[in-house]
């Protein structure tokens, strides 16, 4: 099934969104993000995309009482940003995430996501794949690698991780629309069930992705951010659109 991810991104305890994931690009949403959620899951949501960008940026988590309060509505959340070692990522599953994103940390050290799989399950485990340009970028977007991503993902696919999330930093928050292309690329190199992020501006281009998991079955779904803050999308039309295709 194709699933909707509605984004929650989490900074000084506000929802907001960032372009391209610059600090200094930083547009606030909800002053509560708990407005956020309770609106996306009325709408339909069955699971929740949230950001701890402030633990992005810094290496430790600074919203799991937020992160609480969110599971604690009855959507599955899958939560990312500062999943640095093995005790994050059982505080941040105890405080409700029902999958944790591992990046920064996946890449630096590559045991660490086959250590989490081993201990947590691989189906609380996710690897987030933060591209520009085909290679990875860590720390919040801000540190550039050589690592390709699809060599990365086949590494990661080796270790027993499931699920990655594959954002394609040169369009998240640009409304540009996705780049099904390098998403095509990597679903099929891998068997993971990829999760797409980036660049989604409309209706249509949801159900692009969504006609893109028809031709490969591992694109599992979509985060939606902006488009859905400024009101381009709904969860509930995105979820209809793409139900039946």
């Amino acid at each position: 099934m194709f699933t909707i991810y509605p984004a929650i991104d989490l900074r000084g305890g506000r929802c907001v969104r960032l372009l391209h994931g610059k600090a200094d690009q930083e547009t606030v949403y909800f002053e509560d993000p708990l407005e956020a959620a309770e609106k996306w899951i009325a709408e339909g949501a069955e699971w929740l995309h949230v950001v701890d960008l402030d633990g992005a940026f810094t290496g430790k988590p600074a919203h799991l009482e937020i992160i609480s309060r969110i599971a604690a509505l009855g959507c599955r959340i899958q939560v990312g940003g500062g999943m640095r070692n093995e005790e994050v990522v059982e505080r941040t599953l105890a405080a409700g995430a029902a999958r944790v994103v591992l990046g920064t940390s996946a890449v630096e050290n590559p045991d660490f996501p086959a250590a989490s799989v081993a201990r947590f399950g691989a189906d609380a485990i996710a690897v987030g794949l933060d591209a520009r340009d085909g290679k990875l970028a860590l720390r919040g977007w801000v540190k550039g690698t050589e690592v390709e991503t699809i060599d990365f993902a086949s590494q990661m696919e080796k270790v027993g991780v499931k699920t990655v999330i594959h954002t394609d930093i040169a369009t998240d928050g640009a409304l540009t629309g996705p780049n099904l292309v390098r998403q095509a690329e990597l679903a099929e190199s891998c068997g993971l069930s990829v999760i797409t992020s980036g660049g989604v501006s409309s209706q249509a281009d949801v159900e692009a992705l969504a006609d893109l998991s028809n031709k490969h079955n591992n694109v599992a779904g979509v985060i939606v951010g902006r488009a859905l803050y400024e009101g381009r999308v709904s969860v509930r039309e995105m979820i209809e659109g793409t139900r039946n295709r």
